[in-house]
């Protein structure tokens, strides 16, 4: 699981979503997201940019 900590896995394989957002400044799990959504055979993870409200402003 490229991002443990926005995706996890039941025992039948089926990925569950943890979190549909991922923190201002998590450079990290942005990218791992990114790349699941890149690698996700069943191409079921889309990606959409939000502002939030520091970027609003």
């Amino acid at each position: 699981m490229l991002a443990p900590g926005v995706f996890d896995q039941d025992d039948d394989g089926v990925v569950l979503l943890l979190r549909d957002t991922v923190d201002d400044g998590d450079e990290a799990t942005a990218a791992a997201v990114k790349s699941a959504a890149n690698v996700c055979p069943a191409a079921a993870i889309r990606l959409s940019a939000q502002l939030s409200a520091n970027q609003k402003a």
